[in-house]
């Protein structure tokens, strides 16, 4: 190239305004003008520009990241993980089908919770990728960030991709002082980030719970609204009545939903002084002569959590009676019922209409959730073989979950098997994730003999979508061999969809290659 490409352009700023314009429009002098010239121009002055660039100083070294002392997994395992990580399925069926092959994005989280459960950290090689993966799936954040430690937290600094890390909770934030270091952990509380100080306050909680408080108080004005609200959350882990002094001075704090949480926990302690006095609220207006619902909300009742303006379509009144029965200690309401227990008051007849009895056992479900209460979540659960619309608590199946989980896990699973026995799967989906993993053998027994009368009534295979994942990554991997005989091919049942037999056969083949690739995962984590 001559040094006639850059004739008629004189500077880079000429050379943008007649690309932008065209050549035509806006032309250069003597040969120059047309595309071609424009385009050699361009290339000169770009040489030009590079040649004259003086390089910028070097910045300093980042420091090492901080020493993690954890294991890294055996070799089989870190090989799983990265392809784990890959998300590769193997041979596909080669249509829009799912296929027989595991999926292996599904088994990404249990991988991280056993690796958690082993006390690993991950290969330093496969910490980008795992951090690429926290991501791209929010579900995975907490166990990915724990899994990556302190090199995580390194890599975040340096990279504006992984910057959710930095604010990721406990996991990720390396090496933290000994919750006995007075210095060293109000050093970190006053220095560290925002996901170091969280990890810090819950090694301090389970340290001496009443060592947490303490600690939020030194900055507790200073704090951003939302990092109140993450550290007062944090409480609910270890609650107790040493607990409560704080908590009663957040219910005067400027943000509403530190209020609110302040005052949900409270509810929670049946000993606190905002407990005993929701307690004298609720049963100033329920008891066994019927339900008179607030007349006003006070500023008493404001103080203490109650939300005064009710969603669109409640009601004031009931609004407010909700809030108070839900707030109040469980216990409050034997001796207001002459002695009687949970279950027999829940079975009282309501006076003053149906209304009230519907909002009256809604509050009581929503309190069993949060006391953590079996008996009154047993009376409100009643039987499972009992048609939802037609027990004591509320229909809905979200509601009926919460309660399920206050429940010892296996009565919780008896439950639930129970109820897939009297109702189905379809009804079951909601309740199934409550359940702990792997699923008891009462509950998987209940869950694949649903699926196998579903294939054999001729039920489209579709519908089970759900369930059938759900069953691939909560059942014991053990049930593999057991659930064999349901992956050979069958003859399509009358009136049914063309190819329903086949794809129930493929999602019973996946179902056990499944199992099987969990029970091996598992035990390649497994230390030698």
């Amino acid at each position: 190239m001559d040094d006639k490409g850059d004739q008629g352009y004189g500077n880079w700023e000429e050379l943008v305004g007649a690309a932008l314009l065209g050549t035509d429009r806006r032309p250069g002098s003597g040969p120059a003008g047309s595309p071609d010239s424009l385009l050699d121009a361009a290339a000169v002055h770009t040489v030009r520009r590079r040649a004259g660039l003086r390089p910028a100083r070097a910045q300093a070294r980042p420091q090492p990241a901080a020493h993690d002392p954890r294991p890294v997994p055996p070799e089989a395992a870190r090989r799983r993980l990265a392809q784990l990580l890959a998300g590769r399925t193997g041979a596909g069926s080669g249509s829009g089908r799912r296929g027989a092959a595991p999926d292996l994005t599904e088994l990404l989280p249990q991988w991280l919770a056993a690796a958690g459960r082993h006390g690993y950290r991950a290969p330093a090689a496969l910490v980008p990728a795992l951090l690429d993966a926290a991501r791209a799936r929010t579900d995975l954040r907490p166990p990915a960030l724990a899994l990556a430690g302190a090199r995580g937290l390194w890599l975040a600094r340096l990279n504006p991709d992984w910057r959710f890390a930095l604010r990721g909770g406990s996991g990720g934030a390396g090496e933290l002082p000994d919750p006995a270091d007075r210095a060293g952990v109000e050093q970190l509380w006053q220095e560290g980030l925002f996901a170091e100080r969280v990890a810090l306050l819950g090694a301090v909680r389970a340290h001496e719970a009443a060592a947490a408080p303490r600690l939020l108080e030194t900055t507790w004005s200073t704090e951003r609204a939302e990092d109140r609200l993450m550290f007062l959350d944090s409480l609910r882990v270890g609650l107790s009545d040493g607990d409560e002094e704080f908590l009663e001075a957040a219910l005067g704090d400027r943000s509403r939903s530190v209020r609110a949480t302040a005052a949900e926990l409270l509810s929670a302690l049946p000993r606190s002084a905002l407990a005993g006095r929701m307690a004298q609220r609720a049963l100033a207006c329920v008891g066994p002569e019927g339900v008179t619902p607030p007349a006003e909300c006070d500023a008493g009742m404001l103080r203490d959590g109650v939300v005064k303006r009710p969603p669109a379509g409640r009601g004031e009144r009931s609004w407010w009676l909700g809030q108070l029965v839900e707030a109040a200690p469980l216990d409050c309401w034997r001796e207001r019922f002459g002695g009687r227990g949970p279950a027999e008051i829940v079975a009282l007849p309501v006076a003053g209409g149906e209304g009230w009895a519907e909002e009256l056992h809604a509050a009581w479900c929503r309190a069993a959730v949060r006391q953590r209460d079996a008996p009154w979540s047993r009376a409100l659960l009643g039987p499972p073989s009992a048609p939802p619309a037609a027990g004591p608590a509320t229909a809905s199946l979200a509601e009926r979950a919460k309660l399920l989980e206050t429940l010892p896990e296996g009565e919780r699973a008896q439950w639930i098997a129970g109820f897939i026995r009297a109702h189905g799967l379809s009804e079951a989906f909601q309740l199934l994730g409550v359940c702990v993993v792997p699923w008891a053998g009462v509950l998987g027994r209940a869950v694949v003999d649903a699926l196998e009368d579903a294939r054999d009534t001729g039920s489209y295979p579709w519908s089970f979508s759900g369930v059938m994942g759900l069953a691939e990554r909560c059942l014991d991997p053990a049930e593999a061999d057991r659930l064999d005989a349901l992956t050979a091919s069958v003859e399509d049942p009358p009136e049914t969809s063309p190819g329903a037999a086949a794809y129930w056969a493929e999602a019973f083949q996946r179902l056990v290659a499944t199992l099987r690739l969990r029970g091996t995962m598992l035990s390649e984590l497994t230390p030698p």
